[in-house]
């Protein structure tokens, strides 16, 4: 019996949901020396790799979550001094969210403890797998986003 495009597309979105506990599992135990999660770990990435200042509701955007749950790691980040809020002055209400100093040196050194993690996934596909899945990722993210 042939798969119709829906089915595969189930079989997809079941095997992201998979690898994305899978990836939380990993973030979780390598950020535990941190005091982190990895939920923790991706907002500080979305403010550290962001070309611009973030406000919560860009931040939510950026990793694909509700503003509430975002905000509520926000403020979880600030009382652990990580990160603090700036004006904003394109708007009183939604304020910058940056990282501190301290905020920025546990990032990076958590950016350089997963990088033999990250080769050694890598490793399991070929380049043109990792471009293919890259490509395909965003595409689907960019089609989600603009069709809510």
């Amino acid at each position: 019996m042939k798969e119709s495009p829906e089915d595969i597309f189930t079989k997809i979105v079941l095997e992201i949901f998979k690898v994305s506990g899978m990836l939380n599992s990993e973030g979780d135990m390598m950020a535990e020396e941190f005091g982190l999660s990895s939920a923790r770990w991706k907002i500080m990435g979305a403010i550290a790799q962001a070309d611009h200042l973030l406000t919560v509701s860009e931040i939510a955007r950026t990793v694909g979550q509700s503003r509430q749950a975002t905000q509520r790691l926000v403020d979880a980040l600030k009382n652990g001094s990580l990160i603090e809020l700036e004006e904003n002055p394109n708007h009183k209400r939604a304020k910058f969210v940056i990282l501190t100093k301290e905020g920025e040196l546990v990032f990076w050194k958590l950016w350089h403890k997963q990088l033999p993690w990250a080769a050694s996934g890598a490793n399991a596909l070929t380049k043109v797998e990792l471009y293919s899945t890259l490509s395909a990722m965003k595409k689907l993210s960019t089609y989600f986003s603009n069709n809510k």
